[in-house]
């Protein structure tokens, strides 16, 4: 049996690791920076920043299960439809989603991801 993981927010933020400016930005400069709680098989579970910038995501490879700490961002789908997230905020982008990141204010995020299975 796998045991329960538990992490202070406040400490797990604290302890992200730096990722650097975000591959792919095309707006801006987007320094990024994680740390993961959890993970096991295809599921991932952590916390991420990232400062103002934006950049394209073509067909996901995962679903993501987000959920706003702090900072605004805008999310656009292909279609061209966009909302403002910000704290309290929670959606998903499952897999095969293609869209864009536009972050407004430095986010901070919860983030769970979960691999397709491959059948």
């Amino acid at each position: 049996m796998t045991p329960s993981v538990h992490a202070g927010i406040a400490a797990l933020l604290a302890s992200m690791e730096d990722a650097g400016i975000r591959a792919g930005a095309d707006s801006g400069e987007p320094r990024t920076g994680y740390a993961e709680l959890f993970a096991l098989g295809g599921t991932e579970v952590g916390v991420w920043t990232s400062t103002p910038g934006g950049w394209a995501i073509e067909n996901r490879p995962d679903t993501e299960v987000v959920s706003i700490l702090s900072g605004r961002a805008r999310i656009t789908d292909a279609h061209g439809t966009g909302r403002e997230v910000g704290p309290g905020d929670v959606f998903v982008l499952p897999a095969g989603w293609s869209g864009r990141w536009d972050v407004i204010e430095t986010v901070e995020k919860l983030y769970v991801t979960i691999e397709e299975e491959k059948t």
